[in-house]
This record gives structure tokens, C-alpha cells and sequence, in this order.
């Protein structure tokens, strides 16, 4: 059991190094001026393979959480409340996850209606939703 967490946190940990940079290319290329095609093209290279090596990065840490909760019953039985609020943790990086893929649809596109504003808080939001994980699971407060 202890080999599939040490996997499962690494693969969390990668999973997430790629949420928190995807949006960062992103925020460059909502700034990019329109002359600009060749950087345009460049970042949008770096965002198709960072969401495609995130994207496959993804599948094995919910594939050992899944094999932690359902195969050792880990958060589950009695006084397992966290694991309830760390699981909707899960599904909202899974949903921020797919959001960053729709967007990434729409900078390719050249369809973009996001500011770099809004994209550099959007860029936060896997940072809260990594914080909030790891309180659930260490601290366990309900």
C-alpha cells in the first residue's frame, strides 16, 4: 500500500505542476500582440504538449486514488467525512482540468474572450484546490 501512495503524490504532485502552468501560458498568450503569429504559434505548441503530458499525468493519480479508496478502504467506514470533501476537491481539479482544455480549444481557435487578468487569477485556483486537498487528508477536520 505504501508503494501506491508514494506513486499516487507523485503523480498528484506532476498532475498538478502542469495545472499550475498551463494557465501561465495562458495569461502570454492573451498578451500576445495580433502581428505577433510566430510567438502565438510557439506558446500555442507549449500548451498543446504541456495539456497532453498533464492529460496523461492525471489518469494514473486518480487511477491509485481510486485503487487507495476502493482497494485498501482508505476513507472509508466510520468518521470519513474528509475523504467526502476530498473527493469533490478531486472533481472540481478534474472539472479545472477540462476547463483548461476548453480554453486551450479556444486560444487555437484564435476564439479567446478571457483578459490576462482574468486568466492570472483563473491561474490561482489549482493552488486552493491543492491546499484545500491536502488539509482534508492530513488533517482530517471532520
Amino acid at each position: 500500500m505504501l508503494w501506491i501512495k508514494s506513486f499516487h503524490i507523485v503523480f498528484i504532485a506532476s498532475w498538478f505542476a502542469g495545472l499550475f502552468y498551463l494557465p501561465r501560458i495562458f495569461v502570454n498568450l492573451a498578451m500576445v500582440p495580433p502581428q505577433s503569429t510566430a510567438e502565438r504559434e510557439r506558446l500555442i505548441l507549449m500548451a498543446r504538449k504541456l495539456m497532453r503530458f498533464t492529460t496523461v499525468l492525471a489518469v494514473p493519480a486518480i487511477a491509485l486514488g481510486l485503487w487507495l479508496y476502493l482497494g485498501y478502504g482508505i476513507g472509508r467506514g466510520p468518521g470519513s467525512y474528509w475523504m467526502h470533501a476530498k473527493l469533490a476537491v478531486v472533481l472540481l481539479v478534474i472539472g479545472y482540468h477540462h476547463a483548461c482544455g476548453r480554453m486551450l480549444a479556444k486560444f487555437v481557435a484564435n476564439r479567446n474572450t478571457r483578459s490576462h487578468v482574468w486568466l492570472r487569477v483563473f491561474n490561482e485556483v489549482p493552488v486552493l484546490l491543492l491546499v484545500a486537498a491536502v488539509i482534508l487528508v492530513v488533517v482530517k477536520p471532520f
